[in-house]
């Protein structure tokens, strides 16, 4: 008799277990990059695409974590997505460099063990963030760049793609553009003059999983008409992405030089944790504050380990979107909103 009830209560401590997971908290954030981004700039059908395409990838890293996948899962399949539409400047989006080819970057971190991975400068990897994970997970590295990642991502079985896949007459037409307005700075090398408007577009994603993992990613093509192998903040572990289960997770988006200088993801994340302020409260810090002040535009997502999601950026516009604890999803592109 003793036995049954021992075995009764165990059967019931794990029903009360399961029950307990699957209400857990979890949510899911994602941003598709933040700049000079009004209505007059964009076209009704381009709007109409760029929101359901973040809808989208939302809704399957959701799913992600409503079937108790984890939280690197569900930032994975959420940029991939955007990776792999036209619509963003990552993955078959990427803006071109002065070469007229595409350098694409990305990382990714875990909140708990605060293990990261990271890539830069690559060319022929179709979906740079599931690379960045490899980095992580099958090297002893945190970040590898150039040909040496493409040899790697080889030895971890990834097919190599020819880099005109990420060709496309939108971005084309924007490195033009580009070209036209700092003609005169290449020529007296004035770099730090360029025009930081055609870096519009790069990807991110912050999540929570019902285990209480946060996980950030972020991907990007980088600036249009980069040259000399310029690498932004995405790929920088602390600068364009940062997650700690013990204050928050951030994926940023803007002009990268200035991320890095101020090591803006991992500066929200230990204002949040030594000095317990809210998410919103630190992000607004360093993107309206530290950021601004310096000359720096661009946004951050933040999310923390109960699900709340804060949005903080600087300038006209970030594509954004959230799923809450509640379920509730938004999706946005302009300040007002």
């Amino acid at each position: 008799m003793k036995i049954l009830s021992g075995l009764f209560f165990i059967m019931l401590l794990i029903q009360s277990m399961v029950v307990m997971a699957e209400k857990a908290p979890i949510a899911i954030a994602i941003h598709g990059g933040a700049g000079t981004i009004t209505p007059e700039k964009m076209t009704p059908e381009r709007e109409k695409a760029i929101r359901a395409k973040l809808k989208e990838s939302l809704e399957a890293g959701y799913a992600v974590l409503q079937s108790n996948g984890s939280s690197l899962d569900a930032v994975i399949t959420a940029i991939e997505i955007l990776e792999d539409s036209p619509l963003f400047n990552a993955g078959i989006g990427a803006v071109y460099t002065h070469e007229e080819t595409h350098e694409l970057d990305a990382s990714i971190m875990r909140g708990d063990t605060l293990d990261a991975g990271a890539i830069a400068g690559v060319k022929r990897i179709k979906n740079p963030i599931s690379l960045a994970r490899m980095v992580m997970e099958d090297s002893p590295h945190v970040m590898l760049s150039g040909e040496g990642a493409e040899v790697f991502a080889e030895a971890q079985g990834v097919e190599l793609v020819d880099n005109s896949l990420f060709n496309t007459e939108f971005r084309l037409n924007g490195l033009r553009k580009a070209q036209k307005k700092t003609a005169a700075l290449d020529a007296s090398n004035k770099l730090s003059e360029l025009d930081t408007n055609y870096k519009v577009g790069t990807v991110g994603a912050v999540a929570l999983d019902r285990s209480g993992l946060i996980s950030a990613g972020t991907s990007t093509g980088g600036m249009t008409n980069k040259r000399f192998g310029r690498i932004g903040d995405a790929p920088i572990i602390g600068a364009g992405t940062y997650a700690d289960n013990s204050a928050c997770a951030v994926s940023a988006t803007g002009h990268g030089e200035y991320f890095i200088r101020y090591n803006v993801a991992a500066d929200i994340c230990a204002r949040v944790k030594y000095q317990n302020k809210s998410i919103a409260e630190a992000g607004s810090e360093v993107i309206n504050t530290v950021l601004k002040n310096a000359g720096g535009d661009g946004g951050v997502i933040i999310l923390n380990q109960v699900g709340d999601i804060s949005f903080q950026f600087n300038t006209t516009g970030m594509y954004r979107g959230s799923i809450d604890t509640d379920g509730n999803i938004t999706v946005a592109i302009y300040q007002e909103q």
